[in-house]
């Protein structure tokens, strides 16, 4: 299936300069979406982890569909203050900013193996602070997926040494 064809493009969003990779076509196409869960499926099916951890919030749609496909745990990794237990807090420079995440501190267990998943990586920021907090927490990275990869930006680099699998990679924009 050719994934890269439902994902749109908005230049200038969130601010100029910036082409956001819009997934919505893919959600809203159920045979587009269930590809896209079950070729992350097919790639961590047999990575030991036992949860599925996300960054909010498009990253929450593929791994709960993930989870739910493999029987798998999933742990919502979120901005501060939209977890209602103790949190821990893991700070973070965007292509266009900067953010924190939090996750509940009881979400990974200590040498539970844990999977990230999202929809983008760009810079690789967010990806490094999901694994940074599952890390903290104890928890062991098996692997990161991701539906977009933005080549360009060179995320991977800061997530060297870790199994990373991308399904639509895009070389420039």
């Amino acid at each position: 299936m050719d994934l890269a064809s439902r994902i749109r493009s908005i230049p200038d969003f969130p601010k100029p300069g910036i082409v956001f990779k819009d997934i919505t076509p893919v959600l809203e196409d159920p045979a587009a979406f269930a590809y896209a869960v079950d070729w992350l499926a097919d790639r961590f099916s047999d990575s030991g982890a036992k949860k599925v951890c996300a960054a909010e919030a498009r990253g929450f749609m593929f791994a709960a569909a993930l989870a739910y496909k493999l029987g798998w745990g999933m742990a919502p990794i979120r901005k501060p203050g939209k977890l209602p237990w103790k949190t821990l807090r893991q700070s973070y420079d965007l292509e266009y900013g900067s953010a924190t995440l939090c996750i509940h501190e009881d979400a990974v267990k200590p040498g539970e193996k844990a999977l990230l998943i999202d929809d983008l990586l760009a810079t690789g920021g967010t990806a490094d602070s999901m694994a940074k907090l599952v890390e903290r927490l104890g928890g062991e990275v098996v692997g990161l997926g991701f539906i977009i990869e933005l080549d360009f930006l060179k995320g991977r680099e800061l997530l060297a040494g870790r199994r990373v699998e991308s399904l639509v990679h895009v070389a420039g924009e």
